[in-house]
């Protein structure tokens, strides 16, 4: 079953709907309920896209204000090879050149401490022709040396972006490097502080980062996470990246669940266009409703997956098992509705072909959610030593990948393991690996295809 609501908006904010996709019948005492939500945003994110490929034709009112923070790694293995820099500064000006005029903007360069590149002065800049040279001229000075803290990039991002009074706050951050000086819970702390205050995009360039550390950056800021393994990709992914950003209409887009009494939330995971788990980010919102950070929308569509438990019930009742729409906070404390909302039901019925039929949707994701999974459970165990259980696991993957046509992923794995067949998931363990071939595998591990049409 489908169902949908879509409101209405004025010009250059985007128009969200909500549509369902579930299997709304269960057997006499059946108590889980699956479904699909596709959450789409229309018509909010022209203005950003094209001032991306041209700001200086776009004057501050046209598009929601905005402020960027760039982080660029500076620590001493930036240096290895030198080009790698002289990349990351070319990059980083190519993300300049992608800001729209009238847009807010620093250049933190960090090492084992964070330093102000541009503008300096615990201020932000407004992008114009003349405040982009100055950035790309302070570029120059740039040079490596010293360690790598992370959280400490994060805190004065945060500070930097908290001064300005705007609608979307965003952070990319690069780095080349593990994050050794500075523990574990310094970062998680710093983490725990940005969360919901702006969105990060976090890339590794080159091989010798840590790719649980990116991706836990990019995942508690609601960002993507991503390998630049050839330090000459940047500039392209950097402009992306800044691309995506300037297409941003609408900050902190929340999902809110009611649910009835009696019913449980079992989880809530994005799964498209890649699976992160949203179950423990939830906040309460009144009696029986709990909002679930989306992050920053533009022209995009998403899909979630929610999973609730409703009291057993005869054969012939029905109910309301959820009712999801979106909401975005305000500076008051209230939060204004946008206006879609779609539904999820529960019908208890005798026919064992209605109950047993799995949603087509539930059923893909549930395969793609398996497919991280196994992907990085195989990468694990390889790592360990346990080259039987990390056969099993990617094989598992590999047979997942082909069945769901994520040929992306399927790639990637072929990259890591002999497929011998694709369909059962037969596999041998390469005996040589790139080492960035492994870690590519590891960071795009999450992200998922939508369902066959």
């Amino acid at each position: 079953m489908r169902s949908g609501m879509a409101n209405l908006s004025k010009s250059n904010v985007p128009q969200f709907s909500v549509d369902v996709y579930q299997n709304e019948y269960l057997p006499e005492g059946g108590r889980e309920v699956n479904a699909i939500v596709t959450v789409t945003a229309t018509g909010g994110g022209t203005v950003g896209s094209a001032a991306a490929s041209a700001p200086h034709l776009f004057t501050p009112g046209q598009a929601p204000s905005a402020a960027v923070a760039i982080m660029v790694d500076c620590s001493g293995s930036m240096d290895y090879p030198p080009t790698k820099m002289r990349n990351a500064r070319d990059a980083t000006a190519a993300a300049i050149d992608t800001l729209r005029d009238g847009v807010r903007f620093a250049v933190i360069g960090g090492t084992h401490v964070a330093k102000e590149v541009y503008p300096g002065g615990r201020r932000l800049a407004v992008a114009d022709a003349t405040t982009r040279e100055q950035a790309k001229q302070a570029l120059r000075r740039l040079s490596a040396g010293g360690g790598t803290a992370i959280g400490t990039w994060l805190r004065l991002a945060d500070e930097l972006l908290s001064s300005a009074d705007v609608e979307i706050r965003h952070g990319i951050l690069l780095t080349d490097g593990r994050n050794e000086h500075e523990s574990p819970e310094d970062l998680k702390s710093a983490l725990d502080h940005c969360a919901g205050r702006f969105t990060c995009d976090a890339r590794g360039v080159g091989t010798d980062w840590e790719v649980k550390e990116v991706t836990q950056i990019a995942s508690a800021l609601l960002g993507t996470a991503d390998i630049v393994a050839d330090p000459a990709g940047l500039a392209a992914d950097f402009t992306r990246m800044m691309e995506s950003a300037m297409g941003k209409e609408v900050a902190d887009v929340a999902l809110r669940v009611w649910t009835p009494v009696g019913t449980t939330i079992k989880f809530v995971k994005q799964v498209a266009p890649s699976v992160e788990e949203l179950t423990e980010r939830r906040s309460e919102a009144g009696p029986r409703a709990g909002d679930y950070p989306t992050g920053s929308w533009g022209d995009e569509s998403r899909d979630y997956h929610l999973c609730v438990e409703v009291p057993p019930a005869a054969v012939g009742q029905e109910m309301l098992a959820a009712r999801v729409s979106l909401v975005v906070p305000q500076p008051d404390g209230t939060v204004r509705n946008l206006g879609a909302q779609g539904l999820v039901r529960a019908v208890w019925t005798d026919d064992m072909t209605a109950s047993t039929s799995i949603n087509p949707q539930v059923a893909h994701y549930t395969g793609q959610a398996e497919l991280a999974e196994a992907i990085q459970q195989g990468l694990d165990l390889r790592k360990a030593g346990d080259f039987d259980g990390a056969t099993a696991k990617l094989g598992r993957a590999v047979q997942l990948a082909n069945a769901s046509g994520n040929a992306d992923t399927a790639k990637l794995l072929a990259k890591v393991v002999d497929v011998v067949d694709a369909a059962t998931g037969t596999v041998r363990l390469k005996a040589k690996v790139a080492e960035a071939d492994e870690m590519t595998l590891e960071t795009r591990s999450t992200k998922t295809v939508r369902v066959k049409k």
